[in-house]
Formats: C-alpha cells, sequence, structure tokens
C-alpha cells in the first residue's frame, strides 16, 4: 500500500466523511468551502486525482465529484475513524434486551440481532457453527438511497435464501491476513461482497464465541455505513454474547 502524505490523508478523511453523511460525489469546491484544508481548489483537485490514481478515489460517472473505493473506506476505518464511545445507557440498554436470553442460545441470538439491526437501521445477520443464520431489518435497507436501485434491492433481498453465499464469503475473509486477529473488525465493500449488483453495499462483522457456539454477528448496508458508530456497535454486541453465556 503506498503512503500517503498527510495532505493526502486529510482530503481523503473529509471526502469519506462527506460521501457518509450525504451519499453523493464530493467535490473541490464543497472540500474548500466546508473544511480548513488551507488550500485551492485546484491543489485539491490535483490530489483528490492523485488518490484516484492510487485507487483511494473513484470518479462518478454522474458528476466532477470523487468518492472512496472500498479501499478508501477501508483506510478511513483502520486509520483515520474516532470510534464513537458507547454511553452507559447504551451499553445497559442494550444488555437488558438479551439479558434473559442467556441460556437460551437460539433466542440470545435472535434478539441480539434485532437489536443491532435496530440500532444501526441496517440488516442485521448471524450465523452458527451449526450453519443457521438470523437475519432482521431487511426493510430498514429501504430508507438509504443505494436501494432505490431495484436490482441492488433485490439481490441483497435474495441473499436471505441462500445461506451458502454468506458461509463462503466469510471463509474468504477469514483466511486473509488482516483476520489473524479474531478481535479485528471485519469489512467486506463493493466487490469484497462477490456479486454484480453489490458494489454500492458494505457489511461489517465480527467474531464471537457464545459456549460451545461460535459464528459472526454484523450489518449488511450500504457501504458508506456510520462506521463511526456501527463498528463498535457490532464489536460490543460480539463480546456481549461471547461474555453473557460464559
Amino acid at each position: 500500500m503506498p503512503d500517503l502524505t498527510q495532505r493526502q490523508i486529510k482530503i481523503l478523511k473529509c471526502v469519506t466523511e462527506e460521501f457518509i453523511e450525504t451519499a453523493a460525489p464530493v467535490g473541490s469546491e464543497t472540500l474548500e468551502k466546508k473544511h480548513n484544508l488551507g488550500i485551492s481548489s485546484a491543489t485539491i483537485r490535483n490530489e483528490m486525482s492523485s488518490l484516484t490514481q492510487l485507487g483511494y478515489l473513484k470518479k462518478s460517472h454522474l458528476s466532477a465529484g470523487r468518492s472512496p473505493t472500498s479501499l478508501g473506506l477501508k483506510y478511513y476505518v483502520r486509520n483515520l475513524m474516532t470510534p464513537k464511545t458507547l454511553s452507559i445507557n447504551e451499553e445497559i440498554g442494550t444488555k437488558e434486551k438479551i439479558w434473559d436470553y442467556r441460556n437460551e442460545f437460539e433466542k440470545l441470538l435472535r434478539e441480539t440481532t434485532k437489536e443491532l439491526a435496530d440500532r444501526t437501521r441496517s440488516m442485521a445477520i448471524a450465523t452458527t457453527d451449526q450453519g443457521d443464520i438470523y437475519y432482521h431489518g431487511a426493510s430498514n435497507l429501504l430508507e438509504e438511497p443505494e436501494f432505490y436501485n431495484i436490482d441492488v434491492t433485490k439481490t441483497v433481498l435474495s441473499l436471505i435464501d441462500n445461506n451458502n453465499y454468506w458461509f463462503d464469503i466469510i471463509g474468504k475473509a477469514d483466511l486473509s491476513p488482516s483476520s489473524a486477529d479474531d478481535r479485528v473488525i471485519h469489512l467486506l465493500i463493493g466487490e469484497d461482497l462477490g456479486m454484480e449488483h453489490l458494489e454500492p453495499c458494505g457489511f461489517v462483522y465480527q467474531n464471537y464465541q457464545s459456549g460451545p457456539h461460535r459464528g459472526i454477528i454484523g450489518v449488511m448496508g450500504p457501504a458508506r455505513f456510520r462506521f463511526q458508530y456501527v463498528v463498535p456497535l457490532v464489536d460490543y454486541l460480539a463480546e456481549l454474547i461471547s461474555t453473557i453465556t460464559r
């Protein structure tokens, strides 16, 4: 991975956060007006062009703006993002929702999946080592602009009946060098998902071990997740179902 200059890093961070907020490609004029970068619009355009050549940004077909690629989004999450710490009330509220099911694994996983979907407004997914998959919140996807495209929505909804797909992509992700540490959050974005119409989508998940059971829990949604909130919440819930059943 090429080294980025501090200026390029700052521009990539700004573009990514604008894109997450607006779901629209970001232009140099927007960055100049909204962010104190201390450089001209022309210089910003040149740096955005360089970031595009390096694979961190991509040019929109419909505008002069740029948006982050899967590489850019992963770089943002791993290196630039400041995770939002869950408040005590959020932690307690979440724990209360699933605590009564700690001795009933299937109900525990169902309730945790529901809680994750409700809090992230995405489609939550959990798997078990027995080959079961639990889903909740598919209708949440319809609120996001990426899913106004019927082909994208149909493809994601078709995956609800395709257990083999999820175990296949999880298996491939678990073989990657970045997953050597079980507590590193897993990010599958765009082309990582391996299907034609899933380019604007993302899947964020974490491993859990609940007693003798192992699996993953995560969320499927637009590639521009509110990562600052989603990543620590997925992490927290995976850790919670791993610990309350010990």
